[in-house]
C-alpha cells in the first residue's frame, strides 16, 4: 500500500442557511454531493482530511474516515475553515455558501397575517476565500494551495478567470449549473478547471465521484510541479 501524502486537506461542501426568522431561511439547492465526493477521494491520498459542510444528507458522509464538521451558516463555515487552516494545507472550497444574509433575523416567527408584503434587507455574507488568503499572508503560512469553485449560468470562463485572479487562487473549478445533469442535485457534473499557471482542463460529463478523483489528481500533480497536459 502506498504511503499517504503528508498534507492537510480541508474540503467544504453543501449549502449554508441564513435565517430570516426561526423557521425561514435563505439558501440554495446545493446538496454537498460534489464536496463529499472530493473529501472521500482526498482521504485515499492524504493523511488528514477535514470536511466542513452545511446541511446535507448523512448518507453522504456515513462510514467515511475523515473528520467531519457540520455547520449551518456562512459565518460558522468561515470560523471552522479559519480554525483548521495551517501550514502545509490544501483548501478546496466546493461549498455553496449564501452570498447574502438578512441584516436582521427575527427572534420569533413572522406571522403571515401581520403584513401583506414583507421586505427583506440583505447584506453580503463573509467572503471566505478572501479572508483565508489574508490569514495565509498575515500568519505567514507556508505550502498552502487554495482551490475555488464557481457555479455559473453565463459567461462561464470569463467569470471563472476573474474569480481566480481576484481571490488569488491556485486553481478554480467552474461548472454551468443551467446545463442538464450539471446542477446542484445531480449525480453527475461537467467541470472546466483553470489554474494560476495558465492551464485549462475540461472534465467531460461524468459521475461526481469520477470528477472528484480527477480534481484531486490534478491538485497532486500541481503541488508536485508535474507537467499537466491540456
Amino acid at each position: 500500500m502506498l504511503s499517504k501524502i503528508h498534507k492537510k486537506v480541508i474540503v467544504t461542501g453543501g449549502p449554508t442557511r441564513e435565517f430570516i426568522d426561526p423557521v425561514r431561511f435563505i439558501s440554495n439547492p446545493s446538496t454537498g454531493k460534489m464536496g463529499a465526493a472530493i473529501a472521500s477521494s482526498a482521504s485515499k491520498y492524504f493523511d488528514e482530511v477535514v470536511f466542513i459542510h452545511g446541511p446535507i444528507s448523512e448518507q453522504l458522509i456515513d462510514k467515511e474516515n475523515y473528520k467531519s464538521i457540520s455547520i449551518i451558516n456562512t459565518e460558522d463555515m468561515l470560523t471552522q475553515v479559519m480554525n483548521e487552516l495551517a501550514d502545509n494545507t490544501i483548501l478546496i472550497m466546493a461549498a455553496a455558501p449564501a452570498d447574502f444574509v438578512p441584516k436582521k433575523s427575527e427572534k420569533y416567527k413572522i406571522k403571515k397575517s401581520s403584513c401583506d408584503e414583507l421586505v427583506l434587507h440583505l447584506k453580503k455574507s463573509p467572503d471566505i476565500l478572501s479572508k483565508v488568503n489574508q490569514k495565509i499572508v498575515d500568519e505567514q503560512y507556508s505550502n498552502c494551495f487554495v482551490v475555488g469553485f464557481a457555479a455559473e449560468t453565463n459567461d462561464i470562463e470569463e467569470n471563472a478567470i476573474s474569480k481566480l485572479k481576484e481571490k488569488n487562487l491556485d486553481m478554480i473549478c467552474v461548472n454551468n449549473v443551467s446545463e442538464p445533469d450539471c446542477g446542484f442535485a445531480s449525480d453527475t457534473n461537467k467541470i472546466i478547471i483553470f489554474s494560476k499557471d495558465n492551464f485549462k482542463i475540461n472534465l467531460n460529463l461524468a459521475d461526481k465521484k469520477v470528477i472528484a478523483d480527477e480534481i484531486v489528481n490534478l491538485i497532486i500533480k500541481s503541488i508536485n510541479n508535474e507537467t499537466i497536459p491540456e
